[in-house]
Parts: C-alpha cells; structure tokens; sequence
C-alpha cells in the first residue's frame, strides 16, 4: 500500500476514504474527472502553523498564497480559520470579494499589476498592496495621491539567495522578474520613494526563495541577510519594517522520492533564526509573516478519474488512460512534477504491473504519471492520483475544448459541491458568430 495511505484513510470495504467520505461514492454522485479535497486536513495544517508561531510568542501572520487553490469556499474555509491571504490578479481579489473575505486581510501581489488592478485593490480596501518595481511604486503614489487615500504597502525585494528549487519556481535569486533587487541597490531607492509618497504608508518587506524547498538554511540565510539589512536601513534611512514577510515555498511530499521537513519546522527555524539575529543587532522584532499555499492544501487534494483505453507495447511500456490530464494537471507537462496513484477500490492491493497513466488530450506528453505501480486493473475503474491539491486546479484549462473539472470539498463524513463541472454549453457561452463580411476568391 502507498505509504501515504493509512488505515483511517480506508473503510470496511478498503474503499479510498476522504474526509471521511467513499471516494467511489463520490464519482457515482459527482463523476470524472474530480477534484476532491479533505478540507479538516487544511484546518490541520492551519492550526499547526499558528501553534507553532504561540509556542514562540512572537507577533505573526499567516497570509495563504491564493494561487495554489482559489475558489470562493476556499476563502471562505480560510475566513473561518482567521487567517490572511494573498492574491496576484483582479480575478482573484475579485473572488475573494464573491466570498465576502474581509478586505483589510488580503494583500495585493503581482509583478505586472495594470492600473485597473491597483484601483480596484484601493477601491476594495485591501489590507496592503506589495509593490513589486518602481513603475508600480509611481503608478500606486499617483492613484493614492489623485484620491487622497492612504495605502499601507509593502516591498518585495529580490534577495540574491537561491533555493533548491526548480528553475521555473525559483524566485529569490538576482536573476528574477520579482521585486527590487538588494545587492544593486534598488531596494535602498524603493524605499526612500515610498517614505517620499505622501499617501503611502511603508510598513514591511516581503521576499520569496522559491518553491517546493526541502532544506532550512534557505530560509535561515534570507533572515540573517535581512535583519542585517534592517540595521543598516535603521541608521542610514530611518527605516525600520514592522513586519518581515518571509514568502513560503515549503516542501511537501508528492512521492515516496520526496523527503520533506513538516512545514512547521520552516516555521520555527525562521521564528528562532528572527529571534537570534534582532538579538544580535539589539533590535526589535518584527511581526513574522509566512504565505503558504502550497503547504496548505496540495496533501489534502485528490484528483479521482476513471480509467478507460490501455495500450500495451511488449518489453517497453504499458499504458492506461485516464478521462482527465493535463487540462486538469499540467504540472507534469510543465515541468516534469511527479505524482504517485492509486486504486480507489482498494489500495491495499498487492500491485502486478508497472504503467504510465496518459492522459486524453491530444499531445504525446500528456503524461500524468510514469512507472506506476498497480494491481490488475480494467476500464471503469477509479484511479485516485495523490497530493494534487495545489496548481491543480487553478491552473485548469479548456485545452481541447474539454469542460473542466467539477470540485468538491469533504469533512467529518460530509461533501459539498463547492465548483460545478463545466458544460459543453459553458465552452461556447462567450463565443460570438462571425458576422465580418464573406469574401470569395475567383
């Protein structure tokens, strides 16, 4: 049995089980392919992160990186939980309004954030816009200043400190779209501007290292580096943040391969390094804020599918296709993201065959897991691909003109339709006609 599968997660049948919930219940009432997520185990982990913060008695925030998972019950699921979150576009700041997530809570990322953006960020309310350049730091001053509103901000900097990371996700480094670069010096002159702008409040940093990061000294080395640069901004700029916003970025486990830290032990190293270091420099400590998105819900999503076509090429590989792939998951596609699956009916199985699961969309990598292990298998069976949580469905699309997945949320025995499957009418409902005038060729 896959060693992230448990006892608890099984019912007297060996039934996959979800928050308490028949995963092959779930597909006779909500089909396939379907996003399921264990909504308890996202509390969990909320809970444990502000355990961990209490435990050190620091002043702190927990702000959830909406990117991974938005949807209207998720904001919602996190309201509940008291925590922040953050957002990166309009569509999602937007949702988070659907959700009547209380604005002062949310904070304004992006790198490109257009002028439409920021005034509807100033217009909601929300708790503080992270200025990512300096164009963005004068087009904010402007809209600020032109309706005399006061904005609490935020600047992102780009530290110079490299995670292991994938290249595709690694965001700390010089070399980066992201914030004021530190060692040039930008970082110095963003903050003078926005100390000159009279309608911007400058209250912290943010940085961010990467994602999908295994090791502490990452998150250790970006504390020492910038509480040394909290001194110096102290004596030379009469500036000091109150609030340090450290990202996210913690590791989780998508496969046996991978061997993940808790997310709490990032937190308390950065907790205890912040502690040290404002020590060491004789300096007041910062509120520590941390953004998980990732960490929060990729280990409480599962993708179910239902298994139809196979193909069997003799001493080189076995295949079995899914109703589902990368316009439901592109992470593989993408950048080669590994996954592990297994039967729902029953995953406690001896397996008797090695597979590649494809998907059914028509490009030669779609491919959603290579060498799996499963038992014997046939069409009509549910296959539940683990830890999908995060990217999974926020980076949906409707390639091949397949509807996207429906979502739904399980707890304490109980489901919710949370997303609604899409339809073949929903695919057309904002095309139009062609109406341009017909020319003929001779």
């Amino acid at each position: 049995m896959n060693e992230q599968i448990s006892a608890e997660d099984l019912n007297e049948e060996n039934h996959l089980m979800i928050g308490g919930v028949d995963t092959l219940t779930l597909v006779k009432q909500y089909q396939t392919p379907l996003y399921v997520y264990d909504t308890g185990a996202i509390r969990t982990t909320i809970n444990a992160f502000k355990a961990v913060f209490e435990a050190n008695h620091v002043d702190y925030q927990i702000s959830y990186a909406s990117k991974a998972f938005a949807t209207i019950a998720m904001y919602q699921l996190i309201a509940q939980e008291q925590i922040h979150c953050d957002v990166v576009s309009g569509g999602e700041l937007y949702t988070a309004q659907q959700a009547d997530f209380p604005m002062g809570n949310v904070s304004f990322h992006g790198n490109n954030k257009s002028v439409a953006e920021l005034t509807m960020a100033l217009e909601a309310g929300v708790g503080n816009i992270v200025i990512d350049n300096f164009y963005e730091l004068d087009q904010l001053s402007q809209l600020a200043a032109a309706r005399q509103q006061r904005v609490t901000v935020m600047l992102r900097i780009a530290p110079g400190i490299e995670a292991h990371t994938h290249d595709y996700i690694s965001t700390g480094q010089e070399d980066s779209k992201f914030g004021f670069d530190l060692n040039s010096g930008q970082a110095d002159e963003a903050v003078k501007q926005a100390q000159a702008a009279e309608y911007l409040d400058l209250v912290g940093i943010h940085c961010h290292i990467g994602s999908q990061i295994f090791e502490l000294n990452g998150f250790e080395m970006i504390v020492d580096k910038l509480i040394g640069v909290f001194a110096r901004w102290q004596t030379e700029l009469d500036f000091y943040p109150q609030i340090m916003n450290v990202g996210g970025g913690f590791g989780v486990k998508y496969t046996a391969a991978d061997q993940p830290l808790q997310p709490t032990e990032f937190v308390d190293a950065i907790v205890k390094e912040t502690i040290a270091q404002t020590k060491a420099y004789n300096l007041p400590m910062p509120a520590i804020w941390i953004e998980p998105g990732r960490s929060l819900v990729a280990t409480a999503g599962t993708t179910l599918y239902t298994l139809g076509a196979s193909k069997d090429i003799p001493g080189i590989r076995k295949y079995l296709a899914v109703d589902g792939g990368m316009g439901d998951n592109i992470r593989p596609a993408l950048y080669e993201a590994k996954y592990e699956a297994v039967l729902a009916k029953d995953p406690t199985l001896p397996s008797d065959q090695v597979v590649t699961i494809a998907g059914k969309y028509c490009e030669s990598g779609d491919m959603l897991i290579k060498d799996q292990q499963l038992p014997a298998t046939e069409p009509g069976d549910v296959l539940a691909v683990l830890d999908t949580g995060a990217y999974g469905y926020s980076m949906a699309s409707n390639y091949n003109r397949n509807p996207r997945p429906a979502v739904v949320f399980c707890e304490d025995g109980c489901s919710q339709l949370v997303v609604q499957r899409e339809s073949y009418a929903d695919l057309t409902r904002l095309d139009q006609p062609l109406t341009l005038p017909t020319t003929t060729k001779a």
